[in-house]
């Protein structure tokens, strides 16, 4: 037993390794490649892509799965990894290397295309790619379970145990408290509210006190590393080696101070992986919304809180005096709270930003289902917009054009960031009902009560439970939506006086 372990572990470490290639070459060409490289690019991924599912789904590796199958306790290290590359080795050996070569060319060829296109306003870039995106969306699904719904069957590998009825369900309650607290708000309209947010802010300043900020909440330089991307994210090639991105905006104070927070969520959690699972199925996240929890908890949960602020607004003051010296922590954490309809996913409050998920959940569906067409895409989008919040994009770039995850191939992707947000409220209540002194260490700037229990109860284990199995260990619950609909009444209730 123990010599078809150690085989094992040295097949699984090899792919490991094939796979961080690819990534770093990912990493690059959205950091630092220059564009000429792209199609060059586009072949080397491609190529270690199909290296990788090549060695994923050789017989030897599914024999030697087999006869380890269901042979170790589940709750053990050796057990989990059993269970995860099995189930690994069974979705793998469901596509062919050359649709696996396919979805990796046509998502690098994509990526510029989509850059392109919102930077020049222009659907028609991008959307040739897309088309080719979703058609092998759809061959790829159909592969996984023929027998499911495509949004189910690529659901199930990024996020195993959610269905799409389940996601559906889930936005039900959320729209049936949100809308009317949106509502609600609305009839308070201030448009200066947010105005502390506006001015001239200089990108070397923000860039040094979101970084600073980056390494109290314990991001370890020593292990990772902040860039600069067209959209912000976070990747790993092992729990020693993170890189996460931001961008800046020099007019507008909000992108990359919570995009930083928000990508150091992420990276948090991918430094906290136990370093033996490097070089394993078990050395990444859970699922991706387990993940998303992490970057909403700490952007919302902890940098957007009043107690976070109280220690962190007059350093925030004495970098930018004459944008923020003259104004009040109270008019700066209305600003940064501020509930309004807004273009911009990624800069939408916390209120209002399921709905901005849900529209694209709702889009994803009819264009797996064949229903929408990529060409009326832009259209369908505007009117979901202005049917959920009221406005209408005055063009692709804001509108249609404004996230990169179809670009990279990423479908079933953005209902995870509503789970995350569900579960960040769930993860930090355990937090606080076993450590209650965690909201006053953070109005002292101390955040290792919290991230300690973070890393002993979900981070740490990496891959080795499912997400409903996680979630339920660290909480002693189900997913459930009623905690974070109650913290959002309490929050804005008091900050709107509703």
């Amino acid at each position: 037993m123990n010599e078809l372990l150690e085989t094992l572990k040295s097949k699984l470490a090899t792919i490991s390794d094939l796979q961080s290639a690819l990534w770093i070459l990912s990493w690059d060409q959205q950091t630092y490649m220059p564009a000429g490289g792209i199609e060059t690019r586009a072949e080397q991924m491609a190529t270690l892509s199909h290296l990788a599912h090549e060695l994923s789904t050789a017989p030897d590796l599914g024999e030697l799965l087999e006869k380890l199958n269901g042979q170790l306790d589940p709750e053990t290290d050796d057990g989990a990894l059993v269970r995860i590359a099995y189930r690994d080795y069974q979705n793998d050996t469901k596509l062919p290397g050359d649709l696996v070569a396919r979805a990796t060319r046509a998502a690098i060829m994509a990526d510029p295309a989509w850059a392109k296109a919102r930077e020049t306003n222009d659907w028609s870039l991008f959307a040739p790619h897309l088309d080719g995106l979703i058609e092998i969306a759809r061959e790829t699904a159909s592969y996984i379970d023929a027998s499911a719904h495509p949004f189910d069957a690529l659901l199930s590998v990024g996020e195993p145990g959610m269905t799409k009825a389940q996601l559906e369900a889930m936005y039900a309650a959320l729209k049936e408290e949100t809308v009317p607290m949106i509502k609600a708000i609305s009839e308070q309209h201030d448009p200066q509210r947010s105005a502390p947010l506006f001015g001239n802010f200089p990108v070397d300043r923000q860039k040094t006190f979101g970084w600073m900020v980056a390494q109290q909440f314990g991001f370890d330089t020593q292990r990772g590393r902040q860039d600069l991307s067209v959209h912000p994210f976070c990747t790993m090639f092992s729990s020693d080696d993170v890189r996460q991105t931001t961008r800046f905006e020099p007019n507008w104070l909000s992108p990359a101070l919570f995009g930083t927070l928000h990508e150091t969520g992420h990276g948090l959690y991918n430094q906290g992986l136990a370093k033996r699972f490097n070089r394993t199925p078990l050395g990444h996240g859970c699922s991706m919304g387990i993940h998303e929890s992490q970057s909403r908890l700490w952007e919302n949960l902890v940098g957007r809180s009043r107690a976070f602020w109280e220690h962190y607004y007059g350093q925030l003051q004495e970098t930018f005096p004459e944008q923020l010296g003259g104004v009040d922590l109270d008019a700066f954490y209305r600003a940064i709270n501020t509930v309004e309809p807004s273009l911009i996913r990624v800069e939408a409050d916390e209120v209002t930003y399921n709905l901005h998920t849900l529209l694209r959940f709702e889009l994803e569906l009819d264009l797996l289902e064949d229903k929408l067409a990529v060409h009326d895409l832009p259209a369908a989008w505007n009117a979901k917009m202005e049917a959920y919040l009221g406005i209408t994009p005055p063009n692709d770039s804001e509108g249609v054009l404004q996230d990169v995850h179809w670009s990279g191939g990423m479908f079933a992707y953005f209902p995870t960031y509503t789970i995350g947000n569900v579960l960040s409220v769930q993860f930090y209540d355990a937090a606080v009902q076993a450590h209650p002194a965690i909201p006053d260490e953070i109005g002292r700037g101390e955040f290792g009560t919290l991230l300690s229990w973070l890393q002993d109860n979900v981070y740490q284990y990496g891959r080795k439970y499912d997400p409903n199995d996680l979630v339920e260990r660290a909480t002693g619950r189900p997913m459930d939506t009623a905690p974070y609909l109650k913290y959002l009444k309490t929050k804005f209730s008091e900050l709107y006086e509703l």
